[in-house]
């Protein structure tokens, strides 16, 4: 099936383009999950959006379109899940999306973190998860309470998938990797970690999560990734029912005990440097220490 008439509304360049309303958007992104559209179209739509960039409304129609076609998983506790999209990944600082996991999960708290690999220069979410002897979900059950589970994305949407991998032809993200980062899989009540990598996502993100009736930290994580950075205070944006809750803005404060990382490590070294920190939790960065602190209080404010 042609999308030609949407590629007219949103290739026109960045100054004359026309913004799709999240109905248009939703339609749009239910054929390309549904692989209705040629390669040629599929590679046009990637380039256009990512000059055009995706309204808030764009990127809600974007996940209506998602959540009808994406395989959930239910828990089996009444607290809310959090969920951990993870899709960044880590090139030079260590990725401590699963040291996150691990204190969020010590807190009582169910962890779902999902993701995927779309260049192989960065090391990924599940390999340190699976370095840590974590659950890799390659279908999928109920979770447990106070379990943390790995799932990838081809499990959850395989469609979605197939878009994120548009990028290893083109070398460039598309709007997939903006939309993964927004996705909740969860069938019940969840608290989404949202991260953004460059200061101008934060605007269209807040407003998508706020269209969605999200609950959610919205913050500039570590390389994109939804861990706190480790050597800074960040901005942190805290959402209710789509409402903003609480604001935490230190204005980029260098944290007191900001002590040299470990740069470059693989997969099965971070892993390492994770149980370090765990069996030594004064030695855990202050900034991850509170973005704990800030979800476990937003989760109880769900309960």
């Amino acid at each position: 099936m042609s999308i030609s008439h949407f590629i007219r509304e949103i290739g026109r360049g960045k100054q004359s383009a026309r913004h799709l309303s999240r109905e248009q958007a939703a339609e749009l992104m239910g054929l390309v999950l549904d692989g209705k559209v040629s390669d040629l179209q599929l590679g046009a739509f990637c380039i256009a959006m990512r000059v055009k960039g995706e309204t808030a409304q764009e990127m809600a129609g974007f996940l209506d379109a998602t959540s009808t076609r994406l395989h959930t998983l239910s828990t089996s506790d009444g607290r809310p899940t959090v969920v951990l999209p993870s899709y960044n990944g880590s090139r030079r600082l260590p990725l401590l999306t699963p040291l996150l996991a691990l204190l969020l999960a010590q807190q009582g708290l169910t962890v779902l973190v999902h993701g995927g690999n779309t260049e192989d220069n960065r090391v990924s979410t599940a390999d340190v998860m699976q370095a840590l002897d974590l659950p890799h979900l390659n279908s999928l059950r109920p979770l447990q309470a106070q379990e943390i589970a790995y799932v990838p994305a081809e499990v959850l949407c395989p469609g979605l998938w197939q878009l994120l991998q548009v990028r290893r032809g083109i070398g460039l993200r598309n709007s997939g990797h903006s939309l993964v980062k927004l996705m909740n899989p969860v069938a019940g009540p969840a608290l989404l970690v949202a991260s953004y990598t460059h200061p101008e996502y934060e605007t269209s993100m807040l407003q998508t999560l706020q269209l969605t009736n999200a609950h959610a930290m919205l913050l500039r994580g570590t390389e994109g990734e939804p861990v706190a950075d480790p050597r800074r205070m960040r901005k942190s944006i805290l959402l209710l029912d789509g409402k903003v809750h609480h604001i935490h803005d230190p204005k980029d404060l260098a944290s007191a005990d900001n002590h040299a990382l470990p740069i470059g490590l693989n997969a099965v070294a971070t892993a390492q440097f994770i149980r370090s920190l765990m069996d030594a939790p004064s030695s855990i960065p202050a900034p991850i220490q509170h973005q704990v602190s800030m979800l476990c209080q937003l989760a109880a404010a769900i309960r």
